[in-house]
C-alpha cells in the first residue's frame, strides 16, 4: 500500500497535516503537495458544481467586458478592415452563445441520464431480493 493510499484511508486531516509539515519543513514541498492535492482532486471543495458555475460566471463577465471594450475600440483607419473585425466578433459571439446552450442541453441530459439510473436502482434495491426471486 502506497503512501497516498494510506493517507487517503485517513482522510483529509491527515493530508492536511502532512501539508503543513511540509510547508514547516522546506516551502517548496509543501507547494508541491498543495499542488498535488488540488490537482488529484483531493481537496474536494474545488469539485462542486456551484464552485464551478461560479467561475464560469466570472468568466462570462470579463468575456462581456472584453467584447464591449472590443466593440468599442477605436477605428484602425481602414474600413473594410474594421467591418470585417465587427462581423468576425459578431459571428464568435453568437458561436459562444450557441456553444454555452449546447453545453447547458449536455449538461441537462447527463443529469437525466444520472437520474433514471438512480431511479432503476432504487427500484431493483426495493423490490428485494425475494420480489427478483419470483420474477
Amino acid at each position: 500500500m502506497g503512501i497516498t493510499a494510506k493517507l487517503d484511508d485517513l482522510g483529509k486531516p491527515a493530508w492536511i497535516a502532512l501539508m503543513v509539515l511540509a510547508f514547516v519543513w522546506w516551502w517548496p514541498v509543501g507547494l508541491a503537495t498543495l499542488a498535488y492535492l488540488i490537482g488529484s482532486g483531493r481537496m474536494a471543495c474545488w469539485k462542486h458544481e456551484r464552485w464551478q458555475r461560479k467561475v464560469q460566471q466570472g468568466m462570462d463577465e470579463v468575456a462581456g467586458k472584453w467584447a464591449s471594450w472590443s466593440r468599442q475600440a477605436p477605428s484602425s483607419g481602414n474600413r473594410a478592415f474594421d467591418d470585417y473585425r465587427a462581423d468576425t466578433l459578431k459571428r464568435l459571439e453568437e458561436e459562444q452563445s450557441e456553444f454555452k446552450e449546447f453545453l447547458e442541453r449536455l449538461r441537462h441530459a447527463k443529469d437525466k441520464a444520472e437520474f433514471d439510473q438512480f431511479m432503476a436502482e432504487r427500484g431493483r434495491s426495493s423490490q428485494g431480493p425475494d420480489a427478483q426471486r419470483s420474477a
